[in-house]
């Protein structure tokens, strides 16, 4: 596989070794000692499908206590997928890094502990897949707003107005955020 750093440390672009010819294709999505010989190693303890049409915005989304890290993928369809550093000693604090994750370009995107999470879908039936190194515990869980200007995220809106649930229209500011040390 073919790991790409961010302009941030922590998260990484995964291009996974994929084999196709005229029938289709073959790839490993996940091999422990393949993670661990490229200095990943990781322990998952939960795996997550989501679908959703386009313009679906989901986050920014994090757990503080009981963090997850999460290693994510596009199966059906496309996204635009983002991480923010929310480690308050970290010099990238409220920075983030974008990627777009689709079943055609097949990456996978590696985003630790210690930073937000969130997507928006590109595709109607979207179908967004991810390993966490946690389990998901709701009375930990936080949304950073999706659209904070301290933050400024470049989400590629054009043509589209993003649909958020109830809990992530009401996100909260990096300033006030319950953020890690």
């Amino acid at each position: 596989m073919n790991i790409i750093e961010t302009a941030i440390p922590g998260p990484l672009i995964i291009e996974p070794r994929v084999f196709g010819d005229e029938r289709g294709f073959f790839m490993e999505s996940w091999n422990a000692a393949g993670f661990r010989a490229a200095d990943l190693d990781l322990d998952f303890v939960q795996d997550n499908h989501s679908r959703s049409s386009r313009g679906v915005l989901r986050g920014l989304h994090f757990q503080n206590p009981e963090p997850q890290g999460k290693l994510v993928r596009v199966v059906n369809g496309a996204v635009f997928d983002v991480a923010v550093d929310l480690r308050r000693s970290s010099p990238h604090f409220g920075k983030w890094v974008g990627v777009e994750l689709s079943a055609a370009n097949k990456r996978m995107f590696w985003v630790p502990e210690g930073f937000a999470h969130g997507f928006l879908t590109l595709e109607d039936g979207t179908d967004f897949l991810y390993k966490c190194t946690g389990r998901y515990a709701p009375e930990h869980e936080q949304s950073l707003a999706w659209d904070d200007p301290d933050v400024g995220i470049e989400w590629p809106l054009a043509g589209i107005v993003p649909q958020l649930s109830a809990k992530d229209q009401v996100g909260t500011s990096l300033a006030d955020i319950k953020a890690f040390a």
